[in-house]
């Protein structure tokens, strides 16, 4: 078997979980639930927990909010479960602080995005991404691929340049198309795992060489994603198609507009109290929100 067509490892496990960050009414971070929720997720077959990335609302989080998030995640799950920390910036300096301070909380890994809005070319993205990687040297990093949200993509070369630090372990891909795995394979070997961003494409990332999922979906079906995986790499392809099939109608409707809106919709509907996003986000509208529990009742059936 060539390099190419090794199995990568897998640092995080196969099924991560995008993890919300619940709100109380009045808006604030609620913390108990969010313990509760980690402990659930693990529990539904996640082998790890990503806090504070997209999903998690980032953006409108204080750094204060973060890290007790973390910490709070971390002393929930246990030792025996992967968590991840968002931990990216369009500040490389602000970058760097954040990843550190993640790696001072026991962290696992850090899932670091492409620099968002000031768009820097291939060069400064590789710098970027140079500092963080020596700034955390012992700490795991998960490199974050998602243009449609940063206005800029980072290139498979530019991956395989940042591979001579050896806690440049994995990539979330997450550009929309299976491409990107082919190249990054081409381009790195089978030493860095990449996972998919995108819970549609979970399955054929994994025919050509991704090693699992970094879902937001795992939040409602996690044993079935988890079954769907098992499936395929055991090769039963039938079986793991036909969770692929089954699931689609709730991985379209949970990306029907901006995530984590859908998600945290859905998680109100399953007896979750979650919240509302924070603003600039707002509540999934009604006519959606009676779809999306629909296509729950649909699942909950089969």
């Amino acid at each position: 078997m060539s390099s190419l067509a090794a199995l990568s490892p897998t640092p995080f496990g196969r099924l991560l979980t995008a993890m919300v960050t619940p709100f109380d009414s009045d808006g604030s971070v609620d913390f108990a639930l969010a313990g509760r929720l980690a402990r659930h997720l693990v529990d539904e077959g996640s082998d790890g927990i990503v806090v504070c990335g997209t999903t998690g609302e980032s953006p409108t989080l204080t750094w204060h909010e973060q890290h007790q998030l973390i910490e709070t995640v971390r002393k929930a799950v246990g030792s025996a479960v992967k968590v991840l920390a968002g931990t990216g910036s369009n500040s490389t300096a602000e970058a760097i602080e954040a990843t550190r301070e993640a790696a001072a909380s026991g962290v696992d890994g850090a899932l670091v995005v492409v620099p968002y809005y000031n768009k820097p070319p291939q060069d400064g993205l590789e710098a970027h991404f140079r500092a963080i990687a020596r700034a955390a040297s012992d700490l795991p990093l998960m490199l974050y691929n998602i243009p449609g949200r940063t206005g800029c993509s980072l290139a498979p070369s530019t991956v395989s340049r940042l591979m001579e630090y050896p806690n440049v372990v994995s990539f979330k891909a997450a550009s929309g198309n299976t491409d990107e795995v082919t190249q990054l394979r081409m381009e790195c070997g089978s030493r860095l795992a990449v996972y998919s961003g995108d819970d549609g494409l979970l399955l054929p990332m994994l025919s050509v060489g991704a090693v699992g999922v970094v879902s937001v979906a795992s939040h409602l079906v996690g044993r079935r994603l988890k079954a769907m995986i098992e499936a395929y790499l055991g090769g039963q392809g039938a079986v793991a198609l036909g969770y692929h099939e089954q699931l689609q109608p709730l991985f379209k409707a949970l990306f029907a507009t901006t995530n984590p809106i859908p998600i945290k919709a859905a998680l109100e509907l399953t007896g979750w109290p979650v919240g509302s996003p924070r603003s600039p986000l707002l509540p999934l509208n009604n006519a959606m929100k009676d779809q999306l529990s629909e296509i729950l009742t649909a699942l909950h059936q089969t």
